[in-house]
């Protein structure tokens, strides 16, 4: 098979559509939407997210220590798309979308609770990648929707519409 060269930014696809959310140590809640992130240890299971230092969540995540990852289903995309699109520098984005959140049960960040999974980080390290920072969170807790959690406590993926 004839292979060509490809353009280089973006290669890995499909990337995961996920919202991360976060509280200042004022009490300001964001959330916002984040390409890169993936999981990055399985003992003690951690996750990565990678987010521009400009943006106006970067702050709040480096200076609370902590942020929670959530996953979104099909259903939810017009919240990702807004979420994703508009600054809470210009506005409070949760509120007029109409965000519905609950305090997370380990970290101090809020859970975005219409979305099916949740998983609460405690950051142990960063790394600059060039234009994002890589904030490498301990997962503390995950919730899930129960009827997407099996006998074992595992979640079942094929269950979730995700986006």
């Amino acid at each position: 098979m004839e292979k060509k060269n490809a353009n280089i930014g973006g290669s890995l696809q499909p990337m995961p559509k996920v919202l991360v959310s976060c509280r200042s140590l004022d009490g300001e809640e964001n959330a916002l939407a984040v390409a890169y992130c993936g999981n990055c240890s399985y003992d003690p299971p951690m996750v990565m997210v990678g987010i521009v230092p400009s943006r106006y969540s970067y702050k709040m995540i480096k200076e609370s220590g902590c942020f929670v990852v959530n996953l979104v289903e099909k259903d939810y995309e017009k919240e990702f798309n807004y979420l994703g699109s508009v600054s809470r520098a210009n506005e409070n984005k949760l509120e007029k979308m109409n965000i519905k959140r609950a305090d997370g049960s380990v970290v101090n960040a809020p859970i975005l609770t219409d979305c099916p999974v949740n998983i609460e980080c405690t950051i142990v390290d960063s790394i600059v990648t060039g234009s994002h920072e890589m904030f490498i969170g301990k997962v503390e807790c995950v919730h899930a929707n129960a009827e997407y959690v099996n006998e074992k406590g595992d979640i079942d993926f094929s269950k979730i519409s995700l986006l």
